[in-house]
């Protein structure tokens, strides 16, 4: 999963968007671990504040359906501020979440795209999925990230990208403070 925020909502910033959006991934997976906070230059339309972004990795049931966790997805964005019918393409947001992978499928529908279409050209995606991955079983799919993101690094395209911190620990695993 990739999450982004760069607009704030309700009196929560963006980091404290991201940990709302965290916790709420902590119900619909198990294992969750998540990547370091990154703060990124806004990619497509640069005329808005930075976002910050992280990854989280997690395991749902055999038999969960990639729409039906989209939808749960998109109650989240929308819980947390996110009205697709009022943003800009690529413009601010308060909550973004992708679903990067999902396990092993190839979905290719004007709803859902899987493998994330632009998630190998995007050194925001690729910094904190790749951190995350090493969480996950399949440590080929990791490398193959890693050499994308070597590929968009040749280019300039992981300019800028500074690591923050660490996602809140409340969040991961359900751990306190």
């Amino acid at each position: 999963m990739g999450l982004g925020s760069n607009k704030s909502y309700n009196n929560k910033t963006p980091l404290e968007l991201l940990a709302a959006a965290g916790e709420e991934l902590c119900l619909l997976m198990e294992n969750v671990h998540f990547s370091s906070v990154y703060k990124t230059p806004a990619m497509y339309v640069t005329d808005q504040e930075d976002f910050y972004n992280a990854a989280a990795v997690g395991y749902v049931e055999d038999d969960t359906d990639a729409f039906d966790f989209l939808k749960k997805i998109n109650q989240i964005e929308a819980k947390y501020g996110r009205d697709r019918d009022r943003e800009i393409r690529f413009g601010p947001r308060s909550l973004d979440i992708d679903i990067e992978l999902f396990g092993d499928e190839h979905i290719d529908s004007p709803t859902l795209q899987i493998p994330h279409i632009r998630m190998e050209e995007r050194a925001f995606v690729l910094i904190p999925s790749i951190e995350v991955l090493k969480y996950s079983a399949d440590e080929i799919v990791r490398e193959k990230y890693i050499k994308c993101l070597e590929a968009v690094e040749k280019t300039g395209g992981a300019e800028g990208i500074i690591k923050l911190q660490e996602f809140p620990k409340a969040v991961e695993n359900g751990t306190d403070r």
